[in-house]
């Protein structure tokens, strides 16, 4: 199975995973509704919805480059209907927008607390609500949240309580919503990378080049988010994988193609041991 005519709406589009993802798909000759905020050119932060969009043309793809904060009802809905619009359905939701700070109790204005609930968890909510009714007629459709596995350790709530929250409000939306579609044959699932990513985030907030330098590139959690949303949609639900787990299912041994700098061991993620 492979994504050729099959269409996927990505949040979170313009930038990292989320374009590493597009561009995979791309290459099938899949439909990309490229969905960020992004417009125009930011200062600091490189791409925009529409960058994306010419790439994943360029890769064999077509694509419909949608403007929205997923925050906002209304901006989520035009951008569904204008997939519908233009591919006359969705087969794939990727969940990827997120915001993050890793800051402490005190250190966390409740206005940044309130923008990573908002895009993390009411987006991903909203996006799959409002995605429901295409994915329902779609042939082999799958919601995939960019999320860690449910696992409650004290060591990843303690030095970022209010980011760990909402990232772990993602994931319950996979295990409430994996449930709920079960029937309807709609997958639901949760990916995550093993080691540290190498983004725009990770380098304003991780640490810089130094931390870059011991990443992986995100077409590693690309190539395993196609590895899964390829799979028979009722045959597989409710899991939450990680990347370089889901990738040597497949058969792949070398991992040093994803490495920023081969040869060096990466960083582990922040939810991983």
């Amino acid at each position: 199975m492979n994504l050729k005519g099959k269409t996927l709406f990505i949040s979170g589009a313009s930038r990292g995973i989320g374009r590493a993802i597009a561009l995979r798909a791309a290459r099938d000759g899949a439909n990309l509704v490229v969905v960020g905020k992004t417009d125009a050119p930011h200062p600091k932060l490189p791409g925009t919805v529409h960058d994306v969009a010419r790439e994943v043309e360029a890769a064999g793809g077509r694509a419909i480059a949608c403007v929205a904060d997923i925050r906002f009802d209304d901006q989520v809905e035009r951008a569904v209907s204008a997939a519908r619009q233009a591919f006359g359905g969705i087969d794939i939701l990727i969940n990827n927008a997120s915001a993050i700070s890793l800051t402490d109790t005190p250190a966390t204005p409740m206005k940044r607390f309130d923008l990573m609930h908002q895009v993390n968890v009411r987006g991903t909510f909203l996006c799959s609500k409002l995605c429901l009714e295409a994915l329902a007629a779609a042939e082999n459709p799958h919601i995939l949240m960019l999320s860690p596995p449910l696992d409650l350790r004290p060591s990843y709530f303690g030095p970022h309580l209010a980011y760990t929250l909402s990232k772990f409000g993602m994931s319950l939306c996979v295990l409430g919503l994996a449930e709920e579609l079960r029937a309807k044959g709609i997958a639901v699932n949760a990916l995550w990378p093993r080691s540290i990513i190498a983004t725009s985030a990770v380098e304003n907030l991780l640490g810089g080049a130094e931390v870059m330098q011991r990443a992986r590139t995100p077409e590693i959690v690309a190539d395993a988010a196609y590895a899964i949303v390829t799979r028979p949609s009722r045959a597989f639900s409710g899991n939450f994988c990680i990347d370089e787990a889901v990738l040597r299912e497949t058969g792949v041994q070398d991992f040093e193609k994803y490495a920023v700098t081969p040869g060096t061991e990466p960083l582990p993620d922040l939810f991983l041991d």
